[in-house]
């Protein structure tokens, strides 16, 4: 046993046991929200106008989280907040079980999503602060890579396991609301079982508890939220978080209706199965290697250097898909490695936003104030991403991938105004 894990903190807390799964578990309900709702309403015949701005709506959660937040620090523990939470979400997910059949199961489904996203938000602030809580500041950096890998291996089992299995069950049934039916007790029977499970093996933190007691919660609300937004150049700041990926956002609400619709309109024409395959798995691989590879090589030379070749890296792949809507290929290899290609560039690309992010929110308040940059990066994906069904559906989608190469330029704009010191991020 390595002497790391031989510590007595390392014995108690066991974060082998429980981390993957945390942070596994994290991830799913933020899959179902941006993709499998997509995926599953394009099956469903819904308009690329009402799929684009009713699933949009379900950031909001992750908007406005750092809102509540205090309240998860507040009262009881975070323990008892996740396991909580694991059992909700399974409710929530049983319920958009028996909801996929009903007449109005459209309605009924999204306000289900809207429950679900509620809770996925509020679960991901007891888990992050869990994770601080739990594991000693050693162990936090040597595991942080655990955290993301097991976060995006939910994201490869939802967009492209799940996916695959919800078009294997249409063809075995014949039924396209028999098939996500299944889906959603499976997901459901699974968030029961979790909860279970972290309920024996999480933890109990001596600091796990609430905090700030006798403390005036208002007085320290507002001082919070105060220093983050009296901070030096705050307009640059709020205008970078929200318009750096204005393009990506509308991108990425339509790259699933476009792989599905048939040729005939100008999509690709692919089964629900291989839309897993070529973007629900190979295309979040090839995102996760270029997060990696980001990280890497801003730690290297540090972000002040890497910016622009990271945004180049973000936004130059999109012409894959306009090459794609001319050429309309029918090879799965081409799909795929195109694709590929993209999300590699967008990975590579995010990470400069991510490490933006961690400078924005350095101080005394970091938790809180990282917290109120997800919740910017969340808007900002959520009103482009709005209208981008609506401007498919007039343009087409030759016109429509045209048009996001044009709407990359606020991105750049923006980034050309933000200040970074030379040596952040750069490993001493």
């Amino acid at each position: 046993m390595s002497p790391l894990m031989n510590t007595p903190i390392a014995r108690a807390t066991r974060p082998w046991l429980w981390l993957p799964t945390l942070y596994f578990g994290q991830g799913i309900p933020y899959v179902v929200a941006m993709t499998l709702s997509v995926v599953m309403y394009k099956n469903l015949q819904i308009s690329n106008t009402a799929i684009a701005l009713y699933t949009s709506w379900l950031y909001l959660p992750w908007v406005i989280k750092p809102l509540w937040s205090p309240v998860v620090d507040l009262y009881r523990t975070k323990r008892w907040w996740i396991v909580g939470l694991q059992f909700l979400l399974g409710l929530a997910l049983a319920l958009v079980a028996f909801t996929v059949p009903a007449g109005n199961g459209f309605q009924l489904t999204l306000a289900v999503f809207w429950l679900m996203a509620f809770s996925s938000a509020t679960h991901d602030i007891a888990a992050d602060g869990f994770y601080l809580l739990a594991l000693p500041a050693h162990q936090q950096a040597a595991l942080v890579g655990v955290r993301s890998t097991f976060y995006r291996l939910a994201m490869i089992a939802g967009q492209g396991g799940l996916v695959y299995l919800a078009g294997s069950l249409q063809e075995f049934t014949g039924d396209v609301r028999v098939a996500w039916t299944a889906i959603f007790i499976l997901l459901a029977v699974f968030f029961v079982g979790l909860a279970l499970y972290h309920w024996l093996v999480l933890p109990r933190p001596t600091g796990d508890g609430p905090v700030g007691a006798g403390q005036p919660f208002a007085a320290g609300y507002r001082a919070v939220f105060g220093a983050f937004f009296r901070r030096p150049g705050i307009k640059v700041i709020l205008s970078f978080l929200l318009l750096y990926r204005f393009a990506e956002a509308q991108l990425l609400k339509l790259v699933t209706p476009f792989l599905l619709d048939g040729r005939a309109i100008g999509g690709l024409g692919l089964t629900t199965q291989q839309v897993g395959i070529v973007y629900g798995t190979v295309g979040v691989i090839a995102l996760t290697l270029g997060g990696i590879m980001g990280g890497l090589i801003i730690s290297r030379y540090g972000l002040k250097r890497l910016l622009w070749p990271m945004i180049f890296a973000m936004y130059l792949p999109n012409i894959i898909f306009v090459f794609l809507a001319v050429t309309q290929p029918a090879n799965l290899l081409v799909i795929g490695a195109a694709l590929a290609v993209e999300q590699f560039g967008y990975g590579f690309g995010f990470t400069a936003y991510m490490m933006y992010m961690i400078m924005v929110a350095a101080g005394a308040h970091q938790t809180a104030h990282y917290a109120i940059c997800t919740g910017f990066m969340a808007l900002g994906m959520m009103v482009p991403g709005m209208a981008a069904g609506w401007i498919q559906d007039h343009l087409g989608y030759l016109n429509f991938f045209l048009w996001v190469l044009v709407a990359s330029v606020p991105s750049f704009f923006v980034t050309a105004l933000i200040k970074v010191d030379p040596q952040f991020g750069r490993k001493v």
